[in-house]
This record gives C-alpha cells, sequence and structure tokens, in this order.
C-alpha cells in the first residue's frame, strides 16, 4: 500500500500510533508559512492533540504525485478554530517512511 493511501487511513480512523508509525526517526517536519521545524518526537505530541479534537479535520484530499522517493498531496483541511486551508503536502520518503515533510498552507474565505 503507498503512503498516500496509509496516510489517507490513519487520518480517517485518527489513529495517532498508526500515523506515527509512518514517519522515519530521523524525520524532520517543517511549515512552510511559519518556518518551525520538529522532531518525529515533537511531531508525535502535536500529532495527538489535533488527532483527538473532532474539529480538526480533512475535507479532501489527492495524491498529487507519489513514488518510493517522493510523496505530494493536496489536502482541504478545517481547524478547531473554524478556520479552513487548502495544504500542500510533500514528503520525501526513505524505506518506506517519510525522512522529511514540508507543508505549505493558503487560508480559505
Amino acid at each position: 500500500m503507498s503512503i498516500y493511501k496509509k496516510l489517507e487511513q490513519v487520518m480517517s480512523d485518527r489513529n495517532v500510533e498508526a500515523y506515527i508509525d509512518l514517519i522515519h526517526e530521523d524525520a524532520e517536519i517543517i511549515f512552510h508559512k511559519s518556518g518551525n521545524r520538529f522532531s518525529k518526537n515533537e511531531w508525535a505530541s502535536m500529532v495527538g492533540g489535533m488527532m483527538s479534537n473532532p474539529k480538526f479535520v480533512n475535507d479532501a484530499s489527492r495524491c498529487v504525485y507519489e513514488n518510493d522517493d517522493i510523496l505530494v498531496s493536496h489536502d482541504f483541511m478545517s481547524y478547531p478554530d473554524d478556520t479552513k486551508e487548502a495544504v500542500m503536502l510533500v514528503c520525501m520518503l526513505k524505506d518506506g517512511q517519510i525522512i522529511r515533510m514540508e507543508t505549505g498552507a493558503t487560508p480559505l474565505t
């Protein structure tokens, strides 16, 4: 199963443990908008909070491109503060896991 399909499934199931298993130990997660960078452990604690909130919703997602080295997806997200964003996700892959993840988000009105 592709990383994209696995991500889709764990997000739908809100399965934090399975989500974190997709992240490589040496991963770096980067938010384009803020420039903030997170390790796997830092990201894991954030993801738990996000997935436990029913107002954090992936409204729609599509895989733009995926191979053994890279995944690019585009999502429409809703957040607990009632904002919505279009999110571009780019993941570099290594050994079947995400080694680098960067998001770019555009607020939607």
